[in-house]
């Protein structure tokens, strides 16, 4: 089971962040949701700010590039095996980094990764 943190989860069942939860869950993967504000998704609490996460396998990104540099620190500190940089997330700068760290950048659809089985 790879835990996966979901950055810019939301309430908001249209919002595909949303989707990833849910999808992640039902492909029997720990999924960490964190957004700006509280709630859930189907028991998945959504953690606003930088919770202290341990054993990060994925962290899959749903804000756009401008959202990014206050979590360039946080998310690599979680040392997470790859990073998913969704559609419209993608982000030259912090990617490099990320290489340079040692952290897989992938550029793809979680959804789709999870929906073709190659999560």
């Amino acid at each position: 089971m790879k835990k996966t943190l979901v950055i810019g989860a939301s309430t908001d069942p249209t919002r595909y962040a949303h989707k990833a939860v849910l999808m992640l869950q039902r492909s029997n993967n720990e999924v960490v949701a964190v957004g700006r504000e509280e709630g859930e998704i189907n028991g998945v609490k959504i953690i606003p700010g930088k919770p202290n996460v341990k054993d990060v396998n994925t962290v899959t990104v749903y804000l756009g590039a401008k959202n990014q540099p206050g979590f360039y620190d946080y998310i690599l500190s979680l040392k997470p095996k790859r990073v998913i940089f969704n559609p419209g997330a993608e982000n030259p700068e912090f990617e490099a980094l990320l290489e340079k760290n040692g952290i897989e950048v992938v550029e793809a659809c979680t959804l789709t990764m999870l929906s073709v089985g190659n999560y």
